[in-house]
């Protein structure tokens, strides 16, 4: 059998994709609540998922939304990392209200799950860091992917980390 190195390097971004997914499970959480969506974005998903970004670069005017979608288009697979809403039940004022009953009264965010998703976030990138796959966190791509509900409509914060193998980074000079 021979492989070629082109095919080699997809597998094996696809294979680190979902390592990525899980180290992003298995990333500790306030209370020990787990409120992490995750998933990969490969062809058809991934440009449907730049083409979101053009036309937010189109309403916004913002640049790097243009920019960031390009990247997408040039990356192999998009690892998407999210969390759904909801209070955890600790009162403890962080997301800027009294409670959790005001913040949820409110349509608020809890801040622990904006925390979680750091550290979700922070493992996942560590992983691929350590298979050597160029990656970049964005959050423009994370708000094209939860405009077109890619991890379900109860996730209300996504971002997106797109990932390569090529000799030099997409993502460093941009």
């Amino acid at each position: 059998m021979f492989i070629r190195g082109a095919q080699a390097e997809k597998n094996f971004l696809l294979s680190a994709a979902e390592k990525m997914c899980l180290a992003a499970r298995t990333a500790p959480k306030a209370k020990g609540i787990d409120k992490i969506v995750t998933g990969i974005v490969t062809s058809d998903e991934k440009e449907a998922l730049a083409k979101e970004m053009l036309r937010l670069f189109d309403e916004t005017g913002m640049p790097f939304y243009k920019r960031d979608a390009q990247n997408i288009t040039d990356s192999e697979a998009v690892v998407l990392i999210g969390t759904t809403g909801g209070a955890k039940g600790l009162n403890c004022s962080y997301c800027g209200y009294a409670d959790c009953k005001e913040m949820a009264q409110s349509g608020g965010h809890c801040a622990f799950d904006d925390i979680d998703l750091g550290i979700a976030i922070g493992s996942a990138v560590s992983c691929a860091a350590d298979e050597r796959v160029d990656n970049r966190v964005m959050l423009s791509a994370g708000i094209a992917a939860t405009n077109l509900h890619l991890l379900g409509e109860k996730t209300l914060k996504v971002l997106a980390i797109p990932l390569s193998a090529t000799g030099k980074s997409p993502y460093f000079d941009r």
